[in-house]
């Protein structure tokens, strides 16, 4: 019931339930139908556990409307069927989880002969996720018993949502009852991550690749045991680097894999953009601890990676500041991420292996190479702070000596602008003045550091101050810079104040909490589309927004208006 100027008033979707034939499509016509679910309305739930309605319920879901169906049948429908069931009313969701023929129809989505619309594999997803929320035990049960819809998920990684899922069944997400973790020890004699890896050589599509590297990545951060230490294993590993080093494979497939073993080396470390946008504050050095044999089974194949680093290619990308020759790719850049990780392990034999292999002077040189490509300079920069701050003497002399760091800074700010060699990665453009390089900030936190280690280190000091070039540029130059520029303040280029100011309890709430701005747009903007809400709706919609992070409300409304 409803109340409007202190009248009672009776509900929309009650006055559907009072005529003697009313169906089921009326009633998801009525705008109003979510919130009586959610409210519990004795009379609708009554009517919507029915099997009858439960199994048109789940047809909406998982069977492609008609080309030439209505609207209605083709967004608005499957919409709402979805949102009822999440609206996790329990008789609904028991009537479900109990009729065996239900769930095979809910799960006849993923048979190999549908289309498999990302518009219902996101409603299936939904659907499958409070299922396994609400109803853990019983639907595990089920899966258990069909093994096969492990299989039939794998075979559809290539769609996001249905990765989700997987993720979920497999039992690595925190958000999963702990004692539906044990329950599910079949699954480690199932081989689900050889099927899983399997991916990586049967397809060439880097949506699946990068699916398949984002459920291993998941696998290694919140998996049981035993699915954990098997992916972590030397074997595994190697076959993830077969995949990755096979020269008929996509690149797509290298940058994945190097994902996996960034993760396995850190698994709290996040792999998407959003680690560079919300973790700028970064503390280096901070001692992952992989395992020995874990870390071993990756230097094996650390010489054939910087192999790949070689920038011998014809291809030359023109930029606004001039022309990249070749550009540094993904790859490139995927590579010189994992081998900073690698060095951030604090692993004494790892060290050893980069100085036979001169890794971290090959790598230094893509910092001078590349003088605009922050994603890059950020992995040096972490590279280089890490080696600094290594408890092995030879490693840290290597870093100044051999791959002469102090040099090479000098050169730089002697040398600030882009260079005019033809035989450079980056060259100025033909008839402009060569503009500034771009990574002048990370070298003075480089320089920084070493300063700092060097009060506290006498050998490092005593390095450094070999150097009479050095000491003259730090009194004159590098000493004044950081009374005027305070780099450490810096975050995209500009000061960070903001981030000081005194924040009340509601800032800290709403700042420090992690919003899922796609799904959020996601289903706002396909129920605009379908028009549930109103003109006023939206107005509140926008209100909303002043209380999300700015760079979340940049990105929920670009998802509103890409739809």
């Amino acid at each position: 019931m409803f109340w409007h100027m202190g009248l009672p008033t009776a509900s929309p979707v009650d006055t559907i339930l009072d005529k003697e034939n009313f169906t089921l499509e009326e009633l998801l016509d009525e705008d109003e139908i979510i919130q009586e679910c959610k409210y519990v309305n004795g009379r609708l739930i009554n009517f919507l556990q029915e099997r009858a309605q439960i199994e048109q319920l789940i047809r909406y879901i998982v069977e492609e409307a008609p080309e030439d169906a209505e609207r209605l049948r083709s967004l608005k429908f499957p919409f709402i069927a979805c949102e009822i069931f999440t609206c996790e009313v329990d008789i609904i969701l028991k009537a479900l989880i109990e009729d065996e023929d239900l769930m095979d129809l809910l799960f006849s989505f993923l048979d190999p002969e549908r289309p498999h619309s990302t518009q219902l594999a996101g409603y299936f997803s939904k659907v499958v996720v409070c299922l396994l929320l609400r109803k853990t035990i019983p639907l595990v049960n089920y899966i258990q018993a069909h093994q096969d819809i492990i299989r039939k998920l794998v075979d559809l990684l290539r769609i996001t949502s249905i990765m989700e899922v997987l993720i979920r069944l497999i039992g690595t997400d925190e958000h999963i009852p702990g004692n539906s973790v044990d329950s599910m020890q079949w699954l480690e004699d199932m081989n689900v991550l050889e099927m899983i890896l399997d991916k990586f050589s049967s397809s060439d599509c880097p949506k699946v690749h990068a699916n398949a590297a984002e459920t291993l990545c998941s696998i290694t951060r919140y998996a049981p045991p035993g699915l954990a230490s098997k992916i972590s294993s030397p074997s595994f590993i190697g076959r993830l680097f077969r995949h990755a080093l096979e020269d008929s494979r996509p690149k797509s497939v290298l940058v994945n894999v190097l994902s996996i073993c960034i993760s396995l080396l850190d698994p709290k470390r996040l792999t998407s953009v959003t680690y560079y946008m919300y973790n700028r504050q970064l503390a280096y050095g901070s001692g992952i601890t992989a395992k020995p044999e874990t870390v071993g089974a990756m230097l094996e194949r650390l010489g054939d990676l910087l192999k790949l680093l070689d920038l011998s290619s014809d291809h030359v990308l023109l930029t606004t500041y001039g022309k990249l020759q070749p550009p540094l790719g993904m790859h490139r850049l995927k590579i010189i991420e994992f081998i900073s990780v690698l060095v951030t392990a604090s692993s004494e034999v790892a060290e050893k292996e980069m100085i036979r292999l001169g890794a971290v002077k090959r790598i230094l040189e893509f910092l001078f190479g590349y003088p605009y490509n922050n994603f890059l300079h950020h992995h040096v920069e972490q590279m280089v702070l890490s080696c600094l701050e290594s408890k092995n003497a030879e490693f840290v002399e290597h870093l100044l000596h051999d791959c002469n760091l102090t040099g090479k800074i000098l050169e730089a700010e002697k040398n600030f602008t882009l260079s005019v060699d033809i035989n450079r990665p980056t060259v100025t453009a033909e008839g402009k003045l060569p503009p500034r390089i771009g990574n002048i900030g990370h070298l003075t936190r480089i320089a920084n550091k070493l300063i700092q280690l060097g009060n506290d280190n006498k050998d490092v000091q005593t390095i450094v101050q070999e150097n009479g070039e050095w000491v003259e540029w730090q009194t004159n130059i590098l000493l004044k810079r950081n009374l005027v520029e305070n780099v450490f303040q810096w975050a995209c280029g500009r000061p960070t104040s903001l981030q000081d100011r005194t924040r009340d309890s509601d800032d800290d709430d709403y700042q420090d909490r992690d919003y899922d701005v796609a799904a959020l747009a996601n289903n706002l903007s396909q129920a605009f589309q379908y028009g549930i809400y109103s003109a006023e709706d939206i107005e509140q919609v926008c209100n909303v927004l002043h209380c999300l992070p700015i760079l979340s409300k940049h990105c929920f409304i670009f998802a509103l208006e890409r739809e």
